[in-house]
């Protein structure tokens, strides 16, 4: 009987291809398969962009895995179920397979709800999670503001169009780090001005890869469009 290949959940960093771990190089440069979430098909991955740079693609087997953002339950299961069938696959055939994803595979990541499936469907399959540096990292040290200090409480939210949520999270905590924050960005500013915290907000896109933008005074990005992995950093 073929003995099963393992599945490696690869944290690949923020953006900058420097910050990835000893660990993750190996894992990349041993796995046969690397596998790379993708919005749509033909999409351009950001995670792909970062490790394309350590591996040899005409050497692996490139597995582009489709998810789709969208909010349907159906198309999701559909899809979902799709997306462990052909990572199984090179598993079944006793091939490692490393999907690499962008921060921390155990963080808000794609790799999650992978995992879990995997787990349910082919429980007999080895997994194992490589910590990566998480943008709200990358963003402190961007910004050189610490997220904590001493008995300071830090949060991590994920921001939502509810002003009263976004506020109490910012009225309970020390800093407050809003990740998917392009999508309520006038609404977090009015959250800000009623606190009078304005002053105290950052923005950041895609922090630290060569398209990087940085916002200090983020009054700027009133009615402005950002792209998806942007977040907001509050610190009292």
């Amino acid at each position: 009987m073929t003995k099963l290949g393992k599945l490696y959940g690869i944290g690949i960093g923020p953006g900058d291809p420097e910050l990835i771990t000893v660990k993750a190089f190996r894992l990349m440069k041993e796995c046969p398969v690397i596998a790379y979430p993708r919005k749509k098909m033909g999409a351009k991955s950001y995670a792909l962009t970062i490790a394309e740079l350590y591996v040899n693609a005409a050497e692996k087997e490139m597995l582009g895995l489709t998810f789709p953002m969208t909010k349907d339950r159906e198309s999701l299961e559909r899809q979902w179920e799709k997306t462990v069938q052909q990572v199984w696959q090179p598993l079944s055939e006793g091939r490692d397979v490393a999907f690499v994803t962008e921060g921390d595979p155990m963080i808000y990541s794609t790799y999650i709800h992978l995992m879990r499936l995997m787990r349910e469907r082919h429980p007999e399959v080895e997994m194992q999670a490589i910590p990566g540096i998480s943008s709200f990292n990358a963003s402190a040290s961007r910004l050189g503001i610490p997220l904590a200090d001493g008995d300071e409480h830090v949060a991590i939210v994920p921001a939502t169009p509810s002003y009263e949520a976004m506020r109490t999270a910012i009225e309970r905590h020390d800093c407050v780090v809003f990740i998917k924050v392009a999508k309520v960005l006038d609404l977090m500013l009015t959250v800000l001005r009623d606190l009078k915290l304005v002053k105290n907000a950052y923005v950041l896109t895609k922090v630290t890869s060569s398209e990087e933008q940085v916002w200090m005074d983020v009054e700027e990005l009133q009615g402005r469009e950002l792209e998806y992995l942007t977040l907001m950093v509050v610190r009292k």
